[in-house]
């Protein structure tokens, strides 16, 4: 798609210089803004990436999530604005484990999302509020807004996501002290990651039943 825009732009260039049309500098513009938003929101995740295997921060992470926020929200992508505020959330939330400033970003990409019937957005913007809230103390809403981003995922059929939506709730069952239901969760995301291949949420899960206290005989 991206290579339909600049190939387009080259055809409007010609337009404008050659055949005098007030219109194309615009529209070509439009179209560059779409290209330059899709690539920085990529170049972005891929900066996290490289964030997640070597725990160095790059500033540039941050500015390629803002730069695509502006640019989608410009162009009226809602979706895009939606997909780059989650990841502005993320980069303070993970990167700086700033949840103050990580809230904002978080509920602008749930709100949009919400609005463009996004609901793998929502459901990742959400879970991540959700993490807000237990960092915050706050159990009950931690709990719902997980629950939330879990049927979200189960509406949309993203298997290895509601594998890891369960998982979240067995954590946050067994840090309240509820460990039978933690142990019911774990279950429920063992199966699920099985089904759907998520062979790594399977690691995820073992490892969090083995941090469980033993069943008392």
């Amino acid at each position: 798609m991206n290579e339909d825009r600049l190939e387009r732009a080259k055809m409007l260039y010609e337009r404008a210089v050659f055949n005098g049309d007030p219109t194309a500098v615009e529209t070509a513009q439009r179209d560059l803004d779409g290209v330059e938003a899709d690539l920085a929101l990529a170049r972005g995740r891929i900066l996290h990436a490289r964030f997640l295997a070597n725990r160095r921060e790059d500033q540039g992470e941050l500015t390629l999530f803002e730069r695509a926020a502006e640019l989608y929200g410009g162009l009226g992508d809602v979706r895009g604005e939606a997909e780059s505020w989650f990841w502005v959330g993320i980069f303070h939330q993970v990167v700086r484990d700033d949840n103050a400033t990580a809230l904002p970003a978080l509920e602008r990409s749930y709100q949009l999302a919400e609005q463009a019937d996004d609901r793998l957005t929502r459901s990742y913007a959400v879970r991540h509020l959700g993490f807000a809230a237990q960092a915050d103390g706050d159990r009950d809403l931690a709990r719902d807004r997980l629950t939330e981003s879990v049927r979200l995922r189960q509406e949309i059929g993203f298997a290895p996501g509601v594998a890891a939506g369960l998982l979240a709730l067995a954590e946050l069952a067994a840090e309240s002290g509820d460990v039978p239901g933690a142990r019911t969760l774990l279950a429920q995301a063992d199966v699920v990651a099985q089904a759907s291949g998520a062979a790594g949420t399977q690691v995820w899960i073992a490892a969090a039943r083995d941090e469980l206290p033993p069943v008392e005989s």
